[in-house]
């Protein structure tokens, strides 16, 4: 066995680990990490197939910006992990039907995939077009679809993180910022004019009247 066969089956058994980790750990913040982990190691596989691009804008998009965003949003939000265990077991029949799809149409592409004949692919020399540029080409030519797709649904969950930040909650005080833009000077000062001590005059001396 080579050394990089054996580096791969290293990364991929502690890819799929830490996979299985994301979706059973009950802990929301130690999941995120488990993600980060399973990013990095998908990354060295890309790098032992010589994709050194897709391997360095996964570590630097998703570890570096989307999973710090994940992990800002997971430790901000109250998740009260009690209610949401409640009721599991009624959603595992759904759910393993779901998954079952899922298996079957995945394994219907990967053998049509690997069963199909093909041409022969013609390999890009180096000096001609680079590993990027190849890349660019084919992702805005003939996958621009899949990647508009790609890009709404990044859309539509960084608008749902914010909207679970931004919740109403009776215990936390919120700022109105339009309320903030028109506030006035006598609304933030009050002047109150007191007198400095109160006197009350017996026996013919002045005594404090509270001390």
């Amino acid at each position: 066995m080579e050394f990089t066969t054996f580096l791969f089956y290293v990364f991929a058994l502690i890819l799929v680990v830490s996979g299985l980790k994301v979706v059973t750990s009950r802990n929301p913040v130690q999941s995120a990490l488990f993600l980060v982990l399973a990013f990095f190691n998908a990354a060295a596989i890309w790098m032992l197939l010589e994709a050194e691009f897709l391997a360095i804008m996964l570590v630097l998009v998703y570890v570096g910006a989307v999973m710090v965003l994940f992990l800002f949003v997971v430790m901000m939000i109250d998740i009260n992990l009690d209610e949401l265990r409640r009721g599991f077991g009624k959603f595992i029949p759904l759910a393993s039907t779901v998954g079952a799809i899922m298996i079957v149409e995945a394994a219907l592409v990967l053998m049509r995939g690997y069963g199909a004949t093909r041409a022969p692919v013609k390999a890009v020399s180096a000096p001609d077009v680079s590993n990027t540029k190849a890349l660019g080409v084919a992702l805005y030519t003939d996958y621009i679809f899949a990647f508009e797709v790609a890009g709404l649904i990044l859309l539509v969950a960084v608008v749902a993180a914010v909207a679970l930040t931004m919740r109403t909650r009776k215990d936390h005080k919120q700022t109105d910022p339009s309320q903030q833009v028109r506030v006035k000077k006598r609304d933030r000062v009050r002047l109150v004019s007191m007198p400095a001590e109160a006197r009350q005059q017996s026996t013919g001396t002045d005594k404090p009247a509270a001390e």
